[in-house]
């Protein structure tokens, strides 16, 4: 299990708004063949509101990011090339360059290792 978290600055509060009501209304079932087809069992957005503008974060949980991030920035077509030119038009993020959005690094982690079953991989 694979999870990733990215931040991305909101460009374009109205595109991202039309986004969200197309993937979860008439791309609904694209959307979750979608994800499905890069081993994603878990993928939720936030928003943040910040002194430097609105910011997107994204957490996504799959099998294997190393072997789905180049696959999906290969992809350039139907659905793929659709999704990656919206989260560009939104964010500025050029996901064939940062499939897994901009690079972040973890500065700090802390789990419950009397909760096994919680931690996060």
């Amino acid at each position: 299990m694979s999870v990733v978290i990215r931040a991305f600055p909101i460009r374009s509060p109205e595109t991202l708004d039309a986004f969200i009501a197309a993937l979860n209304g008439e791309r609904r079932a694209e959307a979750d063949t979608f994800f499905r087809s890069y081993g994603i069992t878990h993928e939720s957005w936030h928003l943040q509101e910040t002194p430097m503008g609105r910011w997107g974060i994204g957490l996504t949980i799959l099998d294997d990011k190393d072997e789905a991030a180049p696959r999906y920035a290969a992809a350039n077509d139907g659905f793929d090339a659709w999704f990656k030119s919206q989260i560009g038009r939104v964010t500025g993020v050029d996901l064939d360059q940062e499939p897994l959005g901009p690079p972040t690094t973890e500065v700090f982690r802390w789990s419950d290792v009397a909760r096994p079953d919680r931690v996060l991989a």
